[in-house]
Order: structure tokens, then C-alpha cells, then sequence
């Protein structure tokens, strides 16, 4: 750590639609997100936020959410992103139980789950591999989330987050494009390519961002 949701026509086994209605059967398949779920996942972020910031615990909103609260133009679709020291887990935890927000524990030993207002929440405590520290969260900005100030990730740490989380496996460069073009004079970019440095996809993306003049080109580039 993060966290930026219709029917469609359902072509035949060949690849085409159908021309005639096809016999109904039970569609087990996970439903499609809505085409835009902004604004649910803003107020479950407002509503955590809150309880974040009266825990006392330093914290910063990461992830979608942050490139949407630093003034990217996103559409969210799936949750909403905290970091976090691992430390405070357990105090962060029981402070949103209390509010009657469901704690989930994952398989996973990176983050904790929670659902709030119906919408997903991952609590994080390691950001591209990298555990969460409290001198990242002291250099989170403090922005308004949809009228509620809460700490938000720096650009920095945020495009640096987002480079090292890629990888072959996961690997899109659309949603950092406008990312990078936004956020471009908030951005430290020399530091940017130190850390990802030996990070092939994250290396990628800057070359890409310097074939499309975004960032200026280095000597031999």
C-alpha cells in the first residue's frame, strides 16, 4: 500500500453476439462494478477518516482515493486505501469496531479488511514491498476528501508507491498516465528514478513518460 465499479450484451461461444435469446441459466460470475462509484467509496473513506483521525494514530489515505483528493480526475471503483504502522493495528482496529465498522482479516500479513457503508477498506502496512514508516506518513499533505481533511500520501511517495507495485503480472500504465501529467510539478522525479532503480516496469514507465513529453528526455534517452 494502495486505492481510483450495467448490464452488457453476452456474446456466443464464438465470439458473436447472439442473434436470438438465449435459455436463462444462474449466473454465478461476480457482479460487474458499477461504471462509476465514486462517490460511495468517498464517503466510506470520510467515515474512516474520521475515526482515523480521532484514534490520534498517524495515518495517510493512499492508493485511487489519494490521486483523486490530490485533484486527478479518476473514477473509483473498488475501495479506499489507509497506510499505516503495523503497531497501530490493533488501537486503529478496535477504534472502527467500535463504530461499527466489520474487520476483516485477510490471509494476508500486509494489511487488515474492513467494509464500511458496504464498501471494501484495506488497513496497510507495507507499500510495494516496502513496510510503512512514520517518516512517510510525516510527509502525507493534509487534503479535503470530499469536505473531510485527513493526511493524503505526498506525490512523490505516491508515484513511487505506484511504479514499485508493478509488475509482469499486474502491469497497467493507464491509470498513472494522467496520474504523472497531474501531478507533474508536485513531483520529485529525480528521486522518483532513484528508488526504482532495478525496477524494470517502473523504469518503463518513466522512459514512456519521456517519449511522450511529459518529463524531459536524458541525455542519450
Amino acid at each position: 500500500m494502495n486505492l481510483i465499479d450495467s448490464a452488457f450484451a453476452h456474446p456466443t461461444t464464438d465470439g458473436h453476439p447472439s442473434s436470438a435469446p438465449a435459455a436463462r441459466t444462474p449466473d454465478t460470475r461476480s457482479p460487474a462494478l458499477p461504471a462509476d462509484h465514486t462517490q460511495a467509496i468517498l464517503e466510506a473513506t470520510k467515515e474512516v477518516g474520521a475515526v482515523l483521525k480521532t484514534a490520534g494514530r498517524p495515518f495517510a489515505l493512499v492508493g485511487s482515493v489519494a490521486a483523486y483528493a490530490h485533484g486527478i480526475a479518476v473514477r473509483l471503483q473498488h475501495d479506499t486505501d489507509f497506510a499505516l504502522l503495523r503497531e497501530d493495528a490493533g488501537l486503529v482496529t478496535e477504534a472502527l469496531r467500535e463504530r461499527g465498522v466489520r474487520i476483516v482479516d485477510p490471509p494476508e500479513d500486509w494489511l487488515v479488511k474492513a467494509r464500511a457503508g458496504g464498501e471494501e477498506i484495506d488497513l496497510i502496512f507495507s507499500l510495494a514491498g516496502r513496510p510503512v514508516t512514520a517518516e512517510l506518513l510525516a510527509r502525507a499533505q493534509t487534503l479535503p476528501v470530499d469536505s473531510v481533511h485527513m493526511p493524503v500520501l505526498a506525490p512523490t511517495d505516491l508515484m513511487t508507491c505506484r511504479l514499485l507495485a508493478l509488475s509482469e503480472h499486474h502491469c497497467d500504465f493507464g491509470p498513472l498516465l494522467p496520474m504523472a501529467r497531474g501531478l507533474r510539478e508536485r513531483i520529485e522525479w529525480e528521486q522518483v528514478r532513484e528508488t526504482v532503480v532495478g525496477a524494470p516496469m517502473g523504469e518503463a514507465f518513466l522512459h514512456l513518460l519521456e517519449l511522450l513529453d511529459v518529463l524531459p528526455r536524458r541525455h542519450g534517452s
